[in-house]
């Protein structure tokens, strides 16, 4: 006899599973991250985690968003052969149902990240949907599922390619990593797939990011095949490159390493290799026939005793709103402010937007003197927030409109997520600004230091729109100086060096 299951079950197990994963950590994350943060020793690394682990745990007992930026939904279905669903819809409308549902819950909003027509009008759905749906038909009567959500900054940094049977896995990885900056988010992980066709190769480095993070166990015992060897060794060398928390140079990149095989042609290697951020989330259930999931929270006792709060003795306070471009120019790489005072919000759309209006002769809808931008697309407030979870975005997407908005718009400095590019460097160098670093995967924490927020221009483009927020001690870090000195660049370099120093310690 077969196991039906419902429509609805599955409906609101993906509704239930988004909404549990927008705002709980798997344990195993936590549990790592709290191990690397005991060990770490940059301080700036340091305090990057203890922000991390402080917005995990926020984010658990509010129930909001650990990231801003709440994902593509992935769903991954194992279904058993001999399972039949009681619908007259697709797998594809169904589980679409489940997202749109959990996206849109009143209590919990998410933000809507996906745009249709990926080419040309990329617009957005305003519901998440659709849906990347991957199935699979296997013996038994039950419907394994895996749900994940993946964010713009970690799937941003995948890679691919087609190696030569001889070449070695580690060059290539070691090669890539670097190149990939920050704005994956690290400490994270990495998922690897290795085999069949170059689709196959992307699903199973995928499929990876939803196993357990066991690396400290893995260390502990020792590798028992070749593919542990293999993932040690990648685990030791890519934390020896230095790159460290958000980038800032450190002794932990990635917490683990995953590999998954699949046979492949002769005259073929192909490789993929997805991150997943500091906002991790994905959570798994089975489906029986007698309802929908029940997902189990996360002790609190999960989370290490720490609690990130501003240090007013180290960190200098800035008043935005008699922000000068001569104190602009005194900040030096590395230190810690405080902002409070008004700044703007802008991401991409909003940056093109401006280059047609310059371009044309028009008027900006604010005016940029003398004003600091953040470049973030903010969850929707509930209750007395002033704004949802706001944490940064990758700033090198802003890079090619940095010259144009220091040189056309007044603006003095900038605000994001990991390190800019040479253009931006240049561009900040040239007019004496400065870039400051806020942490990525803190979104939450960062989000009580906006005390009002307002859309000022582009509406229509909802979480793109120009925003201006009202902070109250907003940490952040300076990640290039006026001189186009760049802490991405110093502390990486600085930290591969001591490594050589430190004696490798388990995970």
């Amino acid at each position: 006899m077969s196991t039906v299951i419902k429509e609805d079950d599955l409906i609101q197990s993906i509704a239930d599973a988004v909404q549990f994963i927008s705002y709980y950590h798997p344990a195993d994350y936590i549990e790592h991250l709290a191990r690397a943060y005991e060990r770490e020793q940059n301080p700036a690394a340091k305090d990057a985690i203890a922000q991390i682990l402080t917005n995990s745990k926020m984010s658990a007992e509010g129930h909001r968003p650990i990231c801003q930026d709440t994902g593509v939904v992935n769903v991954f279905l194992k279904v058993g052969m001999n399972v039949r669903f009681d619908t007259n819809r697709s797998l594809q409308d169904i589980c679409d149902e489940g997202v749109r549902q959990g996206y849109t819950n009143p209590d919990n909003p998410l933000r809507a990240s996906v745009l249709d027509d990926p080419i040309f009008a990329r617009k957005n759905t305003r519901d998440n949907t659709p849906c990347i749906v991957n199935v699979e038909l296997v013996p038994g009567d039950t419907v394994e599922v895996g749900v994940a959500a993946k964010g713009g900054g970690s799937a941003n940094k995948s890679r691919f390619a087609m190696l030569n049977p001889s070449e070695y896995i580690v060059d290539w990885v070691l090669e890539q990593i670097p190149q990939m900056g920050a704005g994956w988010c690290p400490p994270g992980m990495l998922g690897i797939g290795v085999g069949g066709t170059a689709e196959k190769a992307m699903l199973m480095a995928k499929e990876s990011l939803m196993e357990d993070i066991d690396m400290f166990e893995l260390l502990q015992r020792g590798p028992q095949n070749k593919i542990e060897e293999l993932r040690i060794e990648l685990y030791e060398k890519v934390n020896a490159l230095g790159i460290g928390a958000q980038g800032l140079g450190g002794l932990t990149t990635v917490l683990d390493v995953k590999i998954n095989t699949f046979p492949t042609h002769a005259a073929s290697k192909p490789i993929a290799m997805i991150p997943n951020c500091a906002a991790t989330r994905h959570v798994h259930f089975v489906l029986d026939g007698s309802g929908p999931a029940k997902l189990q929270a996360p002790s609190l006792d999960v989370w290490p005793d720490v609690a990130w709060a501003p240090d007013y003795n180290q960190s200098k306070a800035v008043n935005l709103d008699t922000l000068t471009a001569e104190e602009v120019a005194s900040w030096k790489p590395g230190e810690t402010l405080l902002l409070s005072g008004k700044m703007l919000t802008g991401r991409d759309a909003a940056h093109k937007r401006i280059q047609t209006m310059l371009a044309k002769g028009e008027p900006l809808p604010v005016d940029f003197t003398n004003r600091v931008i953040y470049y973030v697309g903010p969850v929707d407030p509930v209750g007395d927030e002033a704004v949802g979870p706001a944490g940064p975005t990758t700033a090198t997407r802003m890079d090619s409109f940095t010259e144009m908005m220091l040189a056309q718009t007044g603006l003095i400095a900038m605000i994001g997520k990991a390190e800019r590019g040479t253009k931006a460097l240049e561009a900040i160098k040239k007019h004496k600004s400065a870039y400051l670093m806020a942490v990525g995967g803190a979104a939450y924490l960062v989000s009580k230091a906006i005390k009002t927020a307002k859309v000022v221009g582009f509406e229509d483009l909802g979480m793109e729109a120009i925003y201006e927020f009202e902070v109250k001690d907003m940490p952040v870090t300076v990640a290039v100086d006026a001189t186009g000195e760049s802490v991405h660049q110093t502390g990486p370099a600085h930290w591969q060096e001591m490594i050589k120093t430190i004696p490798i310690v388990s995970a």
